[in-house]
């Protein structure tokens, strides 16, 4: 049932989200119908910054918001979370200006939903984007053990995958901030511990891509998704499904279109899609070519 503000949104503190409060923020998802995700929470709050309203009513967290700056260049918000209860009260938009206010200038993204889309338009926000959520059993093709001459291609006999080891850190550091256009150490570092599964690929002994594989609910997440073609994304994919038994799930920048196709043919059918929008640029950073799927639509 509905529950009135008790006070003016003004009166409402906004404070910062600490690892105590991952219990709540994942209390505060399931409310919302969205996995718990307690270790992507520990994940956003160790890299980013967190936002939170308490409950007037003492019930946890009425609202939550998390940013992850990547310098004055960049920061993207993700999480904007309001409790079922509190909804369509104006809630959400009092914790965007909070927000945009703390991050003083600095330009923003967000992925947003079709129904958060109205929100962020009417706070400056313009859509440069879009991806396209993907989810399923992967159905790999070929016998055990023998590459797919669909994914790779005979003439490409130097390309493989392996499991990445800490030696690789500073080589995908340096493919992530080509593709992604920023630098993301204080998120990647932190990769190891958060993933399941993290892969890269070579190609004549030079890294030309990384993958890494992540729980959510009963899924894995594909996220991050750096490569250097369309090849070498598929064979990323291969080898993080043949990981697991769960289904798969991805974000896909929609204008990879052969990966989607590609997807689609092994089992992957499509779920929402949600549009990349920006607040003071006009554009992603980096190279889209190369960046085939964020860590999670919360960090961009």
């Amino acid at each position: 049932m509905p529950s009135s503000l008790p006070r003016p949104l003004t009166d409402l503190p906004v404070r910062r989200l600490t690892r105590d409060d991952l219990v709540p923020c994942a209390d505060l998802s399931e409310d919302r119908g969205w996995p718990r995700d307690e270790r992507r929470w520990g994940l956003l709050l160790a890299a980013g910054t967190g936002y939170g309203i308490d409950d007037p009513g003492g019930k946890g967290l009425m609202a939550t918001c998390v940013v992850t700056s990547y310098g004055p260049r960049l920061a993207t918000v993700g999480m904007l979370l309001v409790a079922e209860r509190y909804a369509r009260q104006g809630v959400a938009r009092y914790l965007m200006d909070r927000v945009i206010e703390s991050t003083e200038g600095t330009p923003l993204t967000l992925h947003a939903t079709a129904a958060g889309r109205p929100l962020y338009e009417t706070l400056g926000f313009v859509a440069i984007a879009r991806t396209q959520r993907v989810g399923g059993h992967f159905q790999p093709t070929g016998e055990p053990g023998r590459r797919d001459e669909a994914v790779l291609p005979a003439d490409r006999p130097g390309l493989a995958v392996r499991a990445a080891g800490a030696a690789d850190l500073q080589a995908m550091l340096r493919l992530d901030a080509d593709a992604f256009g920023l630098d993301r150490t204080h998120l990647l570092t932190r990769l190891p511990a958060f993933a399941d599964h993290l892969r890269v690929a070579e190609e004549d002994g030079e890294l030309v891509g990384y993958a890494a594989l992540w729980p959510s609910s009963d899924s894995h997440v594909v996220g991050p998704l750096i490569a250097q073609d369309t090849v070498t994304a598929q064979l990323l994919v291969t080898s993080l499904a043949a990981a697991t038994d769960r289904p798969l799930r991805a974000d896909i920048d929609d204008r990879h279109k052969e990966l989607l196709d590609w997807l689609g043919e092994h089992g992957l059918r499509p779920g929402t899609a949600t549009t990349v929008m920006s607040l003071g640029v006009d554009q992603q950073p980096g190279s889209w070519v190369r960046h085939f799927a964020p860590l999670s639509v919360a960090t961009g």
